[in-house]
């Protein structure tokens, strides 16, 4: 047996081992040297070994089982992915899904933050993306997601121009208000009803909410305790898992399938944020002359890159300004206290939260700082 493995591997010009599948070698020639009669072969289909296996096989066919194998994950259809199934429903409603990592609640993408990000995911290369800007409605990415993986599925609430009320329950068995309880002692206090619209049930049996974020008026942002105990909300920079999904094996399943309501007046007073105090003019030296008209137009590029960026992209603007403006502060053009101070107000400007505005411009100017760009006086 071991001689014609020898000539198999021989015929073929490659290792052949018993781990594998008998090889075709009829029609092939074995040499003299490696033919058990020291005569040159050649095979014949009855001296072939897959042949002999193949016959067999038709001859004795295998019985087919009760219940057919599933098939590869990269060959799924709709009706055997109830994921991928989930997630273009959500899509075709208009809401922007994106991978969680699968039985949980964590962004499958990006696997960094912004402080972290080194440009090598290819959708970073021209600056930070996080999972909000990638969140999408293509239906053609969202089949190459998942059918690559079974993703749980995130709805980014900002891009879908929804505001999600999360009412939570008591998990450790102590007494107080659920969260169910605390939103209709404010509804019976504004004197109004809690309307119906779209719903679902949680993995640990809560509730999330789901409305139409005003037209009008400012962005609301994600709370935590605002309108009371066991209530949180999520709206521009946050994001919900999504029917269909489960988390720590449970299932976020859909309670009342019906379009979303247009968030009460009552509740959007309640979570609009508080005004910006007076903004003082921020006011930059930028010297006169060929180098300083040079920066004057790159500060008032980048500063309306941030000002008119749409909703979902004003975080990653911010960061790509920061760091043009970074690459002028290590060249010496341009103060990096005036380029902290104009890219803030921008961001501020633009709608972004204080901290989040103060973060995503450190980590913009420190990775511009690495690319230094001079100007020609």
């Amino acid at each position: 047996m071991a001689a014609r493995w020898l000539a198999a591997s021989a015929v073929l010009g490659r290792p052949v081992t018993d781990a594998e599948a008998y090889p075709h070698i009829c029609g092939r020639l074995i040499p003299a040297d490696h033919a058990l009669s020291g005569r040159p072969v050649l095979l014949q289909r009855r001296d072939c070994a897959a042949c002999a296996h193949g016959r067999h096989e038709r001859r004795h066919p295998r019985p087919i089982p009760d219940t057919p194998p599933a098939p590869p994950e990269r060959t799924r259809t709709m009706s055997d992915n109830p994921l991928l199934t989930a997630a273009l429903g959500h899509a075709e409603r208009g809401w922007h899904v994106f991978p969680l990592r699968p039985d949980d609640k964590r962004p499958a993408f990006p696997d960094h933050t912004a402080d972290d990000c080194t440009g090598r995911d290819p959708r970073c290369r021209t600056g930070h993306v996080g999972w909000e800007a990638r969140a999408t409605t293509d239906p053609d990415r969202i089949r190459r997601a998942w059918t690559a993986r079974p993703y749980g599925i995130g709805l980014a609430c900002g891009p879908s121009r929804l505001m999600v009320v999360d009412l939570d329950t008591r998990k450790d068995g102590t007494a107080g208000p659920t969260g169910l309880d605390t939103l209709a002692d404010l509804a019976t206090a504004y004197g109004a009803v809690i309307d119906a619209t779209y719903t679902v049930t949680t993995g640990r049996g809560g509730t999330h909410l789901y409305y139409r974020h005003p037209e009008g008026g400012p962005a609301l942002r994600n709370t935590a305790g605002t309108l009371g105990p066991m209530v949180d909300t999520r709206a521009h920079g946050g994001y919900v898992v999504a029917a269909g999904s489960t988390v720590a094996g449970r299932p976020y399943t859909v309670d009342l399938d019906t379009d979303p309501a247009p968030l009460p007046a009552w509740l959007a007073e309640l979570l609009a944020p508080a005004p910006l105090p007076p903004q003082r003019p921020v006011v930059v030296d930028l010297g006169t002359g060929r180098a300083g008209g040079y920066v004057r137009a790159a500060v008032a590029r980048e500063v309306d890159r941030v000002t008119t960026a749409p909703d979902g992209e004003r975080n990653r603007a911010l960061y790509i300004a920061a760091v043009a403006l970074g690459q002028l502060v290590a060249g010496g053009a341009l103060g990096a206290d005036d380029a902290q101070s104009v890219l803030e107000q921008a961001g501020f400007d633009a709608g972004l939260r204080t901290a989040e505005a103060y973060r995503t411009v450190r980590s913009g100017l420190a990775a511009g700082s690495k690319r230094p760009r001079t100007v020609a006086a």
